[in-house]
């Protein structure tokens, strides 16, 4: 079976998540990890990221025990799939930034395509954090441990650092940010965008305009008119 997009072509190539070299995967491995990714990406789409790895097997019509034999945890199959879709929000966004002239388009046709695609019912949870309060996004750090043969505890705060899988996630974050970043400017300085209206807005909007609803015409009906909406209401106002 194809997957269509790059993303799912290098899914393929590592199945584990890690970016490292793999040996190919046989014909039928490399279909069962296709279901999976596509199953996964449905599932959570719909119920979100917490609906369990039996959902996700019995959409791909799998043994669990296939899923985990992929995807040694849920962790790791979720990172999977919010890292591919922070790349394809990532790709939309600069094609939207290189193809469209007039930065108001240029910002329409991204919320459009990426409402659209689904994408925000599957938006990593640290997109979405865009705007908290700087503290709450400094490293972690505990407390260093006592060393040996000393009377007094150590006070002394570590910093954890961020693992490498941590540090690619953090990476494709800052990408999508960047470029989205770039749109929201544009359209501010043409005057088209509110002068308010921030990067974490424009995210929001996506997340805001993907109802999960039973039926599929419903549900894209119901986005495409939620979005004319928000667009509406992110559009600047002639000074009376």
């Amino acid at each position: 079976m194809h997957i269509q997009g790059s993303h799912w072509s290098a899914a393929v190539a590592s199945a584990d998540g890690t970016g490292g070299r793999h040996t190919p995967l046989r014909v039928d491995a490399q279909r069962n990890l296709e279901h999976v990714l596509r199953a996964a990406r449905e599932v959570f789409g719909e119920l979100g990221y917490g609906a369990p790895m039996e959902d996700v097997a019995r959409r791909a019509r799998v043994g669990v025990g296939t899923v985990y034999r992929r995807f040694p945890s849920k962790d790791v199959l979720v990172r999977r799939i919010a890292e591919e879709e922070t790349a394809r929000l990532t790709d939309q966004a600069r094609a939207a930034l290189g193809q469209e002239d007039e930065p108001w388009s240029a910002l329409s046709r991204f919320l459009r395509t990426s409402v659209a695609s689904g994408a925000g019912r599957l938006l990593p949870p640290q997109v979405l954090r865009v705007g908290v309060d700087v503290e709450a996004e400094e490293p972690a750090r505990v407390p260093h441990q006592r060393q040996p043969g000393s009377n007094q505890p150590e006070l002394r705060l570590v910093e954890q650092r961020p693992a490498p899988r941590q540090e690619r996630d953090d990476a494709g974050v800052a990408a999508l940010l960047e470029v989205v970043g770039q749109l929201v400017e544009r359209a501010r300085a043409a005057g088209e965008l509110r002068a308010d209206v921030t990067v974490a807005d424009v995210l929001l909007v996506i997340a805001t305009a993907a109802p999960s609803l039973p039926d599929a015409a419903q549900q894209a009906a119901a986005s495409a008119r939620l979005l004319d909406i928000l667009l509406d209401g992110l559009r600047s106002r002639p000074q009376s």
